[in-house]
C-alpha cells in the first residue's frame, strides 16, 4: 500500500533530569529535505539520526524536534558553594578589621546576589548514560510517522484510483460520440458543396472526406491513454514508493487528453474533455504527495 508524504509522529522518554519529547512533521517534496530544529540533540549524533530519518521515511521536507521539560530537582539553581564561602570569608575578615558587627545573614543575602555565585553552566540534557532511552524514543516517533503516513497513503490511494477509473470511464463516452462526429462532418461538407452549386465526384469526395476525417481521428489517443491508465494503476498497485513515476505518467495521460480535445470537432467530447482534464488535475495534485 502507498504511503502519503504528510505524517507527524510523537514519542516521550522519561529521564532523570526531565520528559523529552521527541516530534517529527513531514510533508512533500522532491527529496529528503530533513531539518533537525533542536540545539539538544549532541553534535556526534546528528548523522546518525539524519541516516535514520532518510532511510525509514525516505522523502518529503521532514522536521525534527526535541523538546525537553525538567523536574523540579533538575530545574533548580546550582550554587557555587566554594566561592560563597570565600566572598563569606572576605567580608567577615573586612567587618573585623573595620570593627563593624558581624551579622552573617546580611553577608550570606547579600552575596547570593552576586552573578558568579549562581552556576549557569550548560549541562547537557542528553549524554551518553541515557541515549538508550532517547534514541527508543527517536524509533518510537519514526515508527508512529510511518503508520501515520500510511493511513494517509490509504485514503490518497482510494481519491486517484477512483479518479482514474472516472478518466476511463469518460474516454468510453468520448466513442459514443464518433458515429454522430462523422455525420455531422459530412453533412457539414454536404451542405457547404449545395450552397456553392457545386457537385463533385462521388469516389473523390468520398476520398476527401477519409483523408480529412483521418486527421481528426483518436482512436490512437484512445488506446494510448487506456495503456496509460493501466500503467498508473499497475505502478500505484506494484511499487513501494510510485510517487515520482505516476508523476511521469500523469504528464503522458495529460498528453493524449489534450491531443483528443485539440481533435475531438465535436461540442460534447470537448466537454468530456474538460471533465477528464478536470480528474487528471485532482490526480496531479494529489499524486504530489504520494511517497
Amino acid at each position: 500500500m502507498i504511503k502519503s508524504m504528510t505524517g507527524y509522529g510523537k514519542a516521550e522518554a522519561c529521564l532523570e533530569t526531565g520528559k523529552l519529547t521527541v516530534e517529527i512533521r513531514t510533508l512533500n517534496g522532491k527529496s529528503a529535505d530533513i531539518n533537525i530544529k533542536t540545539p539538544l540533540l549532541p553534535k556526534d549524533k546528528e548523522l546518525l539520526i539524519r541516516q535514520k530519518l532518510s532511510e525509514k521515511l525516505h522523502r518529503g521536507t521532514i522536521d525534527f524536534f526535541i523538546s525537553f521539560e525538567a523536574n523540579a530537582v533538575s530545574s533548580a539553581k546550582k550554587i557555587n558553594a566554594e566561592l560563597a564561602g570565600e566572598y563569606f570569608r572576605q567580608i567577615a575578615e573586612i567587618s573585623a578589621n573595620l570593627g563593624l558587627k558581624n551579622d552573617s545573614a546580611l553577608y550570606l543575602a547579600s552575596i547570593l546576589r552576586f552573578p558568579d555565585i549562581i552556576d549557569n553552566s550548560r549541562q547537557d540534557v542528553i549524554n551518553d548514560g541515557n541515549w538508550p532511552e532517547v534514541e527508543n524514543a527517536i524509533d518510537r516517533t519514526i515508527e508512529l510517522t510511518c503508520e501515520y503516513r500510511g493511513k494517509e497513503g490509504a485514503a490518497l490511494y482510494k481519491d486517484v484510483t477512483s479518479r482514474v477509473k472516472k478518466i476511463l470511464e469518460l474516454e468510453d463516452e468520448v466513442e459514443t460520440f464518433d458515429g454522430e462526429r462523422i455525420a455531422t462532418v459530412r453533412a457539414k461538407f454536404g451542405k457547404a458543396l449545395e450552397e456553392l452549386g457545386l457537385k463533385p465526384d462521388p469516389s473523390r469526395f468520398e476520398e476527401e472526406m477519409i483523408y480529412y476525417l483521418e486527421k481528426f481521428d483518436v482512436n490512437e489517443e484512445k488506446v494510448r491513454l487506456r495503456q496509460h491508465c493501466k500503467y498508473f494503476m499497475d505502478t500505484i498497485d506494484g511499487e513501494p514508493y510510485p510517487g515520482k513515476k505516476l508523476g511521469f505518467i500523469i504528464q503522458e495521460m495529460g498528453r493524449e487528453i489534450n491531443t483528443t480535445g485539440s481533435k475531438a470537432n465535436h461540442a460534447g467530447i470537448q466537454k468530456v474533455v474538460v471533465k477528464m482534464k478536470d480528474e487528471l488535475e485532482k490526480i496531479r495534485e494529489q499524486s504530489m504527495n504520494i511517497l
